[in-house]
């Protein structure tokens, strides 16, 4: 990547949502050069199928369907299905973030109903810390789903989803949604301007 045209270099930033952050993570803690990540709810345990690199095998964490639940309107709410990363034999499935060359930011949603990202978010600082490394930034938006796009997007609560063809809610409350996105973009840019180019300029969040 350090060698396309369009990539200014010296060094590279990873931005991932849902079950791109997770493999953001993965790159970021395998792969050299990668000097600073942004996911955006996201697990911190690899997902949905095991991931393969070299001789290294993670497990995907899994998950229960039954445990599912539906909204008044019938939409599929996912966030209790996940298995905790914390208890056996699931905690293989967690990604060895202490290995990343540069720093993290978590955006979090907290009323994100497809993953825990605030539980998430919580074990990515306390495992960074114990090894060792500084803590990650992380940014918590109240009334804020799962689908935290750019400025201005329509805020996105539920849809069909492409791979599982069932309705899932994401949650967020539209104002509260909308005004994250805003914000989330310009801490995106604070954080990428910083570790990337070296400008210090740093915005609190105005969440």
């Amino acid at each position: 990547m350090l060698q396309h045209p369009k990539v200014k270099g010296p060094s590279v930033g990873l931005l991932g949502f849902s079950k791109g952050g997770d493999l953001c993570l993965s790159m970021a803690s395998f792969l050299k050069g990668v000097t600073a990540t942004v996911v955006i709810s996201s697990c911190v345990a690899n997902t949905m199928a095991a991931l393969h690199y070299k001789d290294m095998t993670i497990p995907d964490l899994g998950s229960d369907l039954g445990k599912h639940t539906t909204t008044e309107s019938g939409l599929v709410d996912f966030m209790n299905i996940w298995n905790s990363p914390l208890e056996e034999p699931y905690h293989q499935s967690l990604i060895p973030l202490e290995k990343a060359q540069g720093p993290f930011l978590f955006i979090v949603g907290m009323d994100d109903h497809s993953w825990k990202s605030e539980f998430y978010a919580h074990i990515a600082s306390e495992r960074l810390q114990a090894h060792g490394k500084d803590k990650p930034q992380i940014i918590y938006y109240p009334g804020t789903g799962h689908c935290i796009d750019p400025p201005y997007f329509p805020p996105s609560r539920a849809s069909v989803h492409a791979v599982l063809g069932l309705p899932l809610f994401y949650g967020g409350e539209p104002k509260a949604h909308s005004r994250a996105q805003v914000d989330a973009w310009q801490q995106i840019q604070t954080f990428f301007r910083k570790h990337l180019s070296g400008k210090q300029s740093i915005k609190p969040s105005k969440i």
